[in-house]
């Protein structure tokens, strides 16, 4: 394991606003995105039309109001046909979605699934624990299953599993101060797309966010996906005119 985080290391040297890097890991491609709890990282749901953002142009849009750009995004959990998230959200402190912690059909339900919390620190928490802590979260999005808990692969994951996609999901370092948003370049199961949290990245949380409409704005590295209109959104915002 530590040989091949070290290659994934060389890959992504020393970290800017929200550095994306291209990186192998198990000869299967993907892009990471780093960010320090120093950054301003939000997630968007709501324009102030009253309509959900549901792509990166709306939220760009938006934030050029006020001089600023995303330096980065992703498409931030599951959502129903009205966009609205699945589970848990919470925007700028203002709740958008419920807490759920039964379990329930497809990815979301597969127990344990987990919360994304940005606050003074980011956190990845499993539900249930989540529901008992209640900690305080600026931004929060809800989404299943968990990858990585407590630096070991979900159960439920086989390694030869068929069921491959184009995922995406969120790890976070053990002091807080990291998370590492990452996407598959191509198809890859749960255990493979575990793995470079885990194995690669040293990370002992992880969270799944979604797979096949799985999407990243990242001009860093030439990506400006488009699609259908997405759920919730999470990215770093940086001034207009920043190179970062």
């Amino acid at each position: 394991m530590r040989a091949a985080a070290l290659v994934l290391a060389l890959l992504l040297p020393g970290a800017a606003l929200a550095d994306c890097r291209d990186a192998v890991f198990d000869d299967l491609g993907y892009t990471v995105c780093e960010v320090t709890a120093a950054d301003d990282l939000r997630l968007f749901q709501m324009a102030p039309d009253g309509r959900p953002y549901g792509s990166f142009d709306r939220v760009n849009e938006a934030l050029d109001a006020e001089g600023r750009r995303l330096g980065f995004a992703m498409n931030a959990g599951m959502y129903h046909p009205d966009r609205s998230p699945v589970g848990l959200m919470i925007e700028d402190g203002q709740p958008r979605g419920q807490l759920v912690t039964s379990d329930g059909p497809g990815n979301f339900g597969l127990l344990p699934n987990g919360v994304f919390c940005i606050g003074e620190r980011f956190s990845v928490i499993e539900s249930r624990a989540f529901a008992k802590l209640r900690p305080e979260c600026r931004f929060a999005t809800q989404s299943g299953p968990m990858l990585v808990i407590d630096g070991a692969l979900h159960p439920s994951f086989l390694p030869d599993s068929p069921s491959r996609y184009v995922r995406n999901g969120v790890g976070v370092s053990a002091d807080g101060q990291k998370a590492y948003f990452v996407i598959s370049q191509g198809r890859v199961n749960f255990t493979e797309f575990a793995r470079i949290f885990r194995d690669a990245l040293g990370l002992p949380q992880a969270l799944y966010l979604d797979g096949s409409i799985s999407r990243l704005y990242a001009p860093a590295v030439g990506r400006r996906d488009f699609g259908f209109p997405m759920g919730p959104i999470v990215g770093t915002v940086v001034p207009r005119d920043s190179t970062g």
